[in-house]
Protein backbone atom coordinates (compact mmCIF):
# COMPACT_ATOMS: atom_id res chain seq x y z
CA UNK A 1 0.00 0.00 0.00
CA UNK A 2 3.04 2.50 0.70
CA UNK A 3 3.80 2.50 -3.73
CA UNK A 4 0.20 3.96 -4.00
CA UNK A 5 -0.31 7.65 -3.26
CA UNK A 6 -2.75 8.71 -0.47
CA UNK A 7 -4.89 10.65 -3.02
CA UNK A 8 -5.84 7.16 -4.33
CA UNK A 9 -6.04 4.82 -1.76
CA UNK A 10 -9.60 5.50 -1.26
CA UNK A 11 -10.57 4.42 -5.01
CA UNK A 12 -8.98 0.98 -4.58
CA UNK A 13 -11.98 -0.68 -3.05
CA UNK A 14 -14.20 1.11 -5.59
CA UNK A 15 -11.72 -0.02 -8.65
CA UNK A 16 -11.89 -3.27 -7.05
CA UNK A 17 -15.33 -3.71 -7.65
CA UNK A 18 -15.26 -2.95 -10.67
CA UNK A 19 -13.05 -5.12 -12.06
CA UNK A 20 -14.66 -7.95 -9.97
CA UNK A 21 -17.73 -7.33 -11.59
CA UNK A 22 -16.10 -6.76 -14.94
CA UNK A 23 -14.32 -10.36 -13.98
CA UNK A 24 -17.52 -12.16 -13.42
CA UNK A 25 -20.03 -10.68 -15.94
CA UNK A 26 -17.51 -11.24 -18.88
CA UNK A 27 -15.62 -14.26 -17.61
CA UNK A 28 -12.33 -13.23 -19.68
CA UNK A 29 -9.59 -16.55 -20.32
CA UNK A 30 -6.76 -13.78 -18.81
CA UNK A 31 -7.13 -10.14 -17.54
CA UNK A 32 -3.87 -7.86 -18.39
CA UNK A 33 -3.18 -4.34 -16.96
CA UNK A 34 -1.93 -1.61 -18.33
CA UNK A 35 0.97 0.60 -17.41
CA UNK A 36 -0.70 3.30 -19.50
CA UNK A 37 -3.56 5.43 -18.61
CA UNK A 38 -6.51 7.77 -20.25
CA UNK A 39 -3.57 10.85 -20.72
CA UNK A 40 -2.04 8.31 -22.89
CA UNK A 41 -5.08 6.48 -24.84
CA UNK A 42 -6.52 10.27 -25.58
CA UNK A 43 -2.51 10.65 -26.95
CA UNK A 44 -2.68 7.35 -29.17
CA UNK A 45 -6.01 8.43 -30.70
CA UNK A 46 -4.69 11.51 -32.29
CA UNK A 47 -1.93 9.55 -33.75
CA UNK A 48 -2.12 8.55 -37.56
CA UNK A 49 -3.60 4.88 -38.15
CA UNK A 50 -0.04 3.81 -39.41
CA UNK A 51 1.68 5.37 -36.66
CA UNK A 52 -0.73 2.95 -34.64
CA UNK A 53 -0.16 -0.07 -36.28
CA UNK A 54 3.74 0.48 -35.41
CA UNK A 55 5.18 -1.93 -32.56
CA UNK A 56 5.44 -0.05 -29.64
CA UNK A 57 7.90 -2.08 -28.12
CA UNK A 58 10.33 -2.17 -31.47
CA UNK A 59 9.87 1.39 -32.13
CA UNK A 60 10.96 2.17 -28.71
CA UNK A 61 14.07 -0.27 -29.08
CA UNK A 62 14.56 1.62 -32.94
CA UNK A 63 14.66 5.38 -31.01
CA UNK A 64 17.26 4.43 -28.48
CA UNK A 65 19.30 2.36 -31.48
CA UNK A 66 19.49 5.89 -32.87
CA UNK A 67 20.24 7.95 -29.99
CA UNK A 68 22.52 5.56 -27.86
CA UNK A 69 24.70 3.08 -30.09
CA UNK A 70 27.70 3.93 -31.96
CA UNK A 71 26.15 2.63 -35.35
CA UNK A 72 22.40 2.74 -35.70
CA UNK A 73 22.94 0.53 -38.87
CA UNK A 74 24.92 -1.97 -36.92
CA UNK A 75 21.97 -2.55 -34.95
CA UNK A 76 19.73 -3.17 -37.73
CA UNK A 77 22.24 -5.38 -39.39
CA UNK A 78 22.31 -7.60 -36.27
CA UNK A 79 18.77 -7.94 -36.83
CA UNK A 80 19.09 -9.70 -40.15
CA UNK A 81 22.33 -11.69 -38.86
CA UNK A 82 20.82 -12.94 -36.41
CA UNK A 83 17.26 -14.21 -38.30
CA UNK A 84 20.48 -16.19 -40.50
CA UNK A 85 21.40 -17.79 -37.73
CA UNK A 86 18.67 -18.98 -36.24
CA UNK A 87 17.35 -20.29 -39.40
CA UNK A 88 20.36 -22.42 -39.71
CA UNK A 89 19.93 -23.83 -36.41
CA UNK A 90 16.30 -24.50 -37.13
CA UNK A 91 15.62 -22.95 -33.89
CA UNK A 92 12.15 -23.30 -33.20
CA UNK A 93 10.37 -19.31 -32.22
CA UNK A 94 7.23 -17.93 -31.74
CA UNK A 95 6.46 -14.67 -33.02
CA UNK A 96 7.00 -12.93 -29.54
CA UNK A 97 10.33 -14.39 -29.09
CA UNK A 98 11.61 -13.16 -32.15
CA UNK A 99 10.32 -10.35 -31.39
CA UNK A 100 12.39 -10.13 -28.48
CA UNK A 101 15.30 -10.95 -30.10
CA UNK A 102 15.11 -8.23 -32.62
CA UNK A 103 14.66 -5.51 -29.67
CA UNK A 104 17.44 -7.14 -28.29
CA UNK A 105 19.65 -6.41 -31.60
CA UNK A 106 18.69 -2.63 -31.12
CA UNK A 107 19.18 -1.74 -27.82
CA UNK A 108 22.58 -4.19 -27.75
CA UNK A 109 24.70 -0.73 -27.69
CA UNK A 110 23.08 0.35 -25.52
CA UNK A 111 25.15 1.27 -22.91
CA UNK A 112 28.56 2.04 -24.77
CA UNK A 113 29.43 4.85 -23.65
CA UNK A 114 29.45 4.09 -20.10
CA UNK A 115 32.95 2.29 -18.22
CA UNK A 116 33.97 -1.16 -19.56
CA UNK A 117 34.19 -2.40 -16.02
CA UNK A 118 30.42 -1.25 -15.40
CA UNK A 119 28.11 -1.63 -19.59
CA UNK A 120 26.65 -4.75 -18.07
CA UNK A 121 25.91 -3.32 -15.22
CA UNK A 122 24.52 -0.22 -16.26
CA UNK A 123 22.66 -1.47 -19.62
CA UNK A 124 20.72 -3.89 -17.37
CA UNK A 125 19.89 -1.53 -15.10
CA UNK A 126 18.89 0.95 -17.62
CA UNK A 127 16.73 -1.72 -19.44
CA UNK A 128 15.05 -3.59 -16.92
CA UNK A 129 13.36 0.25 -15.69
CA UNK A 130 13.20 1.92 -19.06
CA UNK A 131 9.77 3.12 -20.29
CA UNK A 132 9.53 0.16 -22.83
CA UNK A 133 5.85 -0.30 -24.00
CA UNK A 134 4.26 -3.39 -25.46
CA UNK A 135 6.40 -5.36 -23.29
CA UNK A 136 5.77 -7.95 -20.12
CA UNK A 137 7.71 -8.47 -16.82
CA UNK A 138 9.67 -11.55 -18.45
CA UNK A 139 9.99 -10.05 -21.71
CA UNK A 140 11.71 -7.30 -20.54
CA UNK A 141 13.70 -9.27 -17.75
CA UNK A 142 14.88 -11.39 -21.39
CA UNK A 143 15.72 -7.88 -22.71
CA UNK A 144 18.08 -7.04 -20.16
CA UNK A 145 19.72 -10.08 -19.49
CA UNK A 146 20.23 -10.52 -22.98
CA UNK A 147 22.42 -6.85 -23.21
CA UNK A 148 24.09 -8.01 -19.99
CA UNK A 149 25.20 -11.28 -20.83
CA UNK A 150 26.60 -9.90 -24.15
CA UNK A 151 28.91 -7.69 -22.14
CA UNK A 152 29.72 -9.43 -19.21
CA UNK A 153 29.70 -13.35 -20.25
CA UNK A 154 26.97 -16.22 -19.84
CA UNK A 155 26.58 -17.10 -16.11
CA UNK A 156 23.76 -15.73 -14.19
CA UNK A 157 25.08 -15.24 -10.29
CA UNK A 158 23.99 -12.56 -8.04
CA UNK A 159 21.81 -9.85 -8.28
CA UNK A 160 20.80 -11.22 -11.64
CA UNK A 161 19.27 -14.42 -10.28
CA UNK A 162 15.88 -12.15 -9.12
CA UNK A 163 15.61 -11.16 -12.79
CA UNK A 164 16.06 -15.13 -14.33
CA UNK A 165 13.52 -16.19 -12.28
CA UNK A 166 11.07 -13.23 -13.51
CA UNK A 167 12.23 -14.35 -17.66
CA UNK A 168 11.88 -17.77 -16.74
CA UNK A 169 13.50 -21.02 -17.66
CA UNK A 170 12.98 -20.75 -21.79
CA UNK A 171 13.34 -16.57 -22.15
CA UNK A 172 16.68 -17.42 -20.34
CA UNK A 173 18.34 -19.76 -22.19
CA UNK A 174 17.11 -17.36 -25.55
CA UNK A 175 18.64 -14.60 -23.93
CA UNK A 176 22.19 -16.58 -23.54
CA UNK A 177 21.72 -17.29 -26.73
CA UNK A 178 21.05 -14.25 -28.21
CA UNK A 179 23.77 -12.92 -25.77
CA UNK A 180 26.67 -15.52 -27.11
CA UNK A 181 25.61 -14.92 -31.03
CA UNK A 182 26.12 -10.76 -30.10
CA UNK A 183 29.24 -11.57 -28.33
CA UNK A 184 30.84 -13.37 -31.28
CA UNK A 185 29.31 -10.27 -33.77
CA UNK A 186 30.90 -7.28 -31.25
CA UNK A 187 34.14 -9.15 -31.30
CA UNK A 188 34.35 -8.86 -35.44
CA UNK A 189 32.62 -5.44 -35.63
CA UNK A 190 33.50 -3.33 -32.40
CA UNK A 191 29.75 -2.34 -33.07
CA UNK A 192 30.53 -0.51 -36.42
CA UNK A 193 28.19 -1.38 -39.77
CA UNK A 194 29.17 -2.53 -42.98
CA UNK A 195 31.14 -5.67 -41.32
CA UNK A 196 28.37 -8.46 -40.63
CA UNK A 197 27.23 -8.66 -44.00
CA UNK A 198 30.89 -10.05 -44.70
CA UNK A 199 30.97 -12.68 -41.85
CA UNK A 200 28.43 -15.17 -42.02
CA UNK A 201 27.27 -17.56 -39.20
CA UNK A 202 25.79 -20.69 -39.51
CA UNK A 203 25.28 -23.94 -38.49
CA UNK A 204 26.42 -26.51 -41.31
CA UNK A 205 27.39 -30.30 -40.95
CA UNK A 206 26.40 -30.55 -37.23
CA UNK A 207 29.33 -27.36 -36.51
CA UNK A 208 28.52 -23.93 -35.81
CA UNK A 209 30.70 -21.89 -38.78
CA UNK A 210 31.73 -18.30 -38.80
CA UNK A 211 32.93 -17.65 -42.06
CA UNK A 212 35.04 -14.41 -42.47
CA UNK A 213 35.88 -12.44 -45.70
CA UNK A 214 39.76 -12.84 -46.34
CA UNK A 215 40.16 -8.98 -45.89
CA UNK A 216 38.95 -9.86 -42.05
CA UNK A 217 40.87 -12.81 -41.79
CA UNK A 218 43.06 -10.87 -39.17
CA UNK A 219 40.15 -10.97 -36.80
CA UNK A 220 40.37 -14.93 -36.19
CA UNK A 221 42.33 -14.20 -33.04
CA UNK A 222 41.95 -16.25 -29.65
CA UNK A 223 39.56 -14.22 -28.02
CA UNK A 224 37.06 -14.94 -31.41
CA UNK A 225 37.86 -18.36 -31.46
CA UNK A 226 37.06 -18.43 -27.29
CA UNK A 227 33.55 -16.75 -28.07
CA UNK A 228 32.73 -19.32 -30.87
CA UNK A 229 33.36 -22.02 -28.34
CA UNK A 230 31.01 -20.51 -25.78
CA UNK A 231 28.36 -19.87 -28.70
CA UNK A 232 28.93 -23.64 -29.77
CA UNK A 233 28.49 -24.48 -26.18
CA UNK A 234 24.98 -22.96 -25.45
CA UNK A 235 23.84 -24.43 -28.57
CA UNK A 236 25.62 -28.23 -28.34
CA UNK A 237 27.55 -27.99 -31.00
CA UNK A 238 31.12 -27.51 -31.94
CA UNK A 239 32.72 -24.11 -33.31
CA UNK A 240 35.22 -23.11 -36.49
CA UNK A 241 36.12 -20.12 -37.65
CA UNK A 242 36.45 -20.16 -41.35
CA UNK A 243 38.23 -18.00 -43.85
CA UNK A 244 36.68 -17.68 -47.79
Amino acid sequence: IGAVTEQRRPLLAYGALGLDEIARIGSPAEIRISALGVREGLLYEELAPAERERDPLLAAAADVNRMRSRSPRHGEELISWTDAFMASLGQEETVSERRLRHAACLLADFGWRAHPDYRGEHSLALIAHATLLGIDHPGRAYLALAVYFRHEGLSVEGERAPLAFIAGTRLLEMARLQAATMRVAYAVTAGMAGVLPRARLALRNGTVVLTLAPEFGALASERLANRMKALGRVVGRDAAIAIA
